[in-house]
């Protein structure tokens, strides 16, 4: 009996292994022993406070988004907020790139949804594809997705849901087919995915999702194409 305990706990663990072949990261605080991925460190990083600049030259996808000011901002007194509450995504991306290898890093509050209350990434973003790492107040797991007319999900972590309206950072790293995410500074996905080469770089809400953003800082290698 016992032998047979074991192995099905043996099966048990080789079922999760297996799943996190796929990238499906459940369980545990964030990856240990997981060598990051990095761009060089001489390419230069652009980023946007909102304090000193709006969204000319942005380019809206889905949703209402406008500099407001803030109470509590990151930096300075503005932020980005994103309030349309019946699009299924809502999407806005800068007007840099395209980039090929990035490090992107966020701030974002949830700060209202009764259905979703989420902020995410874009990255990659080219003629509507693109892939999005995001973090919900209403779920405990932080996600990559890939979008192409549809969303299909790449990688999952088991996470303590990002408080509502709270401050949260989100930061992702792409190198090649490899890429990273990390929520409030721990590591929690590391995935590998060839479909999308390169693109622009974006900020992403769900449904009702009521989002403020801040701070969004880009370090890319610029390349064209997919």
């Amino acid at each position: 009996m016992q032998s047979l305990t074991m192995s099905r706990r043996g099966l048990f663990k080789a079922a999760l292994a297996a799943l996190g072949t796929y990238g499906v990261t459940r369980g545990a605080p964030a990856l240990a022993g997981v060598t990051e991925i990095k761009v060089p460190d001489n390419v230069p990083e652009e980023k946007f406070d909102f304090d000193t600049q709006g969204i000319e030259g942005w380019t809206t996808v889905d949703g209402q988004w406008a500099v407001e000011e803030m109470a509590g901002a990151p930096s300075g007194k503005k932020v980005l907020v994103q309030r349309a509450t019946k699009n299924q995504f809502n999407v806005i991306v800068a007007p840099a790139g395209p980039y090929s290898d990035v490090d992107i890093s966020m701030k974002f509050k949830p700060v209202a949804g009764r259905e979703d209350a989420s902020g995410g990434i874009v990255f990659r973003f080219t003629d509507g594809k693109y892939y999005v790492v995001r973090a919900n107040a209403l779920e405990d797991n932080f996600r990559l997705y890939a979008y192409d007319r549809g969303r299909r999900q790449l990688a999952t972590a088991a996470v303590k849901a990002p408080a509502l309206g709270q401050w949260h950072t989100v930061r992702l790293v792409a190198v090649g087919d490899q890429i990273q995410a990390w929520l409030d500074g721990k590591l929690y996905l590391d995935h590998r995915d060839p479909r999308f080469k390169s693109g622009r770089v974006g900020l992403w809400t769900k449904a009702d999702s009521v989002t403020a953003f801040d701070d969004l800082a880009i370090r890319g290698s610029k390349g064209g194409g997919q």
